[in-house]
């Protein structure tokens, strides 16, 4: 981590590096570069970090009601918009997202800082819970941290952890009830108060029609039915969109996305107490690919040296007028490789390796920026390309949401080899445009797309899955992508 504030004690130590996780990912979001979402990030944790000593030493001085105050990773997300403004305000805006730069100067930005009853619900729900109960909220539904780690964290017995949830929603949907009825609003809105609360109150009620169509057009409404219906799948959204602001959509699919990359992708959780640290575990399994990685090298190098031996003495044994072949026999099966590695391929080129490609690169290198895949030149006399090797990679693609000019989308990418640093491309046959990438960052060229890996999730074991997610424009049309390929070589679609 950069220079960040001293911690008082082992407890804000580790708590600093916890959130400081969280911070950078959404700074990574609110800027337009690195070196910025740092300074950003950096700038925005000194500075909550400074409210959140001022709110404790305020409460150690006062009898009275404890002041209400933001979990720790909300209270600092949102020193990162407030650090924002500031740098919107001092003249430092060129270095902040372009639709973050708007969102600043709109009404919605404004609802932050103006009269507290107008402020968004969720935020105001939220601070208006006990701290501990708003912390398990957040980590359990904005993080998307896997119970065993919530309770963890907090203390909690991981038996009781679903009950103390249960409850904490609870006491969130009275909080957002209670601020419900205290906000201004119009007298249609207050006619539709009593009975949004009273169809929230069950799953299994059904929306009247008047007002369905009411939530359609009435984004206040819209929202306290998303915080009045804790159980209907909305609340994440609701509380990152709520207590964030912008970008509060994006963050959440990029923290699910990290919970999935520590854990492992399709693999089980593991128990707490059971080896249950995702970074030891990974740090395990690179130990055992690099092993395998090397004993393949070995047996590649002895196979060699074994092809090349003269065996017996009849000179028959190798024919004079037909040159040995010295490839390896035993030729590891190439993995796929990084964009760093990339050269052109020929016709005539060979299926596996052999030393004097992997030696040398050939002269020929293809000036295409797009990635092409790797292909060695082989010195054998008579090449035959290996029209059996399987796919080096399978993809899923997910179209989480849509509406009339945008939608989400999610791109999924296996390897059957292990990769450090990936590209996802594809191109789009309906004139679709990428606005924003979370796990991953993209340029575009008409209708191909090129997603690049981040720094913290470049490397994929072998069959394990990359993920990112997006936004991105429509018209008319939006076909799903094809052409999909991982570092130049093209992918199947998952069956």
């Amino acid at each position: 981590m950069p220079d960040l504030p001293t911690p008082k004690d082992a407890a804000e130590a580790a708590l600093f590096s916890e959130c400081w996780d969280a911070v950078l990912s959404y700074a990574d979001l609110c800027t337009a570069g690195a070196s910025a979402a740092t300074q950003l990030a950096t700038e925005a944790f000194a500075l909550g970090i400074r409210e959140a000593r001022a709110a404790e030493t305020g409460n150690a001085r006062s009898t009275g009601r404890r002041s209400p105050r933001l979990p720790m990773i909300p209270l600092l997300l949102t020193a990162v918009r407030v650090t924002a403004a500031a740098w919107e305000t001092a003249g430092q805006g060129h270095d902040l997202d372009p639709d973050l730069r708007l969102w600043l100067h709109s009404e919605k930005a404004a609802r932050y800082t103006g009269p507290p009853l107008q402020r968004p619900l969720a935020l105001r729900a939220l601070r208006d819970l006990q701290e501990a109960d708003a912390t398990l909220l957040w980590l359990a539904e904005v993080e998307a941290l896997p119970p065993s780690v919530v309770a963890r964290k907090l203390g909690l017995d991981p038996a009781d952890l679903g009950e103390e949830l249960a409850q904490v929603r609870g006491l969130f949907r009275d909080r957002s009830h209670r601020a419900h009825l205290d906000t201004p609003m119009a007298a249609q809105c207050r006619s539709y108060a009593r009975l949004l609360d009273a169809v929230t109150r069950s799953p299994a009620a059904d929306i009247p029609g008047d007002l369905s169509r009411h939530l359609a057009t009435c984004v206040d409404c819209a929202e306290a039915a998303a915080c009045l219906r804790p159980h209907g799948g909305g609340l994440p959204a609701a509380l990152a969109g709520g207590v964030i602001g912008w970008g509060g959509l994006a963050y959440l699919e990029r923290r699910r996305r990290a919970a999935e990359v520590r854990l492992g992708v399709g693999r089980p959780e593991l128990p707490a107490g059971e080896g249950g640290d995702p970074r030891a575990a990974g740090s395990r399994a690179r130990v055992v690919r690099n092993g395998l990685l090397v004993a393949a090298v070995l047996v590649s190098l002895l196979a060699l040296a074994v092809s090349m031996m003269p065996f017996g003495g009849d000179d028959d044994a190798v024919g004079g007028d037909s040159p040995t072949d010295s490839s390896p026999v035993a030729a590891p099966r190439p993995s796929v490789p990084v964009a760093s590695s990339i050269a052109s391929s020929s016709p005539s080129a060979s299926a596996s390796p052999t030393p004097s490609a992997t030696a040398s690169r050939s002269a020929d290198e293809n000036p295409d920026p797009e990635p092409q895949g790797t292909h060695s030149s082989a010195t054998s006399a008579t090449p035959a390309p290996d029209d059996s090797e399987p796919a080096v990679c399978t993809y899923s693609y997910d179209l989480v949401s849509q509406w009339p000019d945008g939608f989400q989308a999610t791109v999924s990418v296996t390897p059957t080899d292990a990769v450090d640093g990936w590209h996802v491309a594809w191109s789009f046959k309906d004139g679709q445009q990428v606005t924003q990438m979370w796990d991953a960052s993209f340029t575009q060229n008409g209708s191909r797309v090129t997603a690049t890996a981040a720094d913290y999730n470049k490397s994929v074991a072998a069959d394990a899955t990359l993920s990112f997610g997006f936004l991105a424009s429509w018209k008319g049309k939006n076909s799903p992508p094809y052409d999909i390929t991982l570092n130049g070589h093209t992918c199947s679609e998952a069956g």
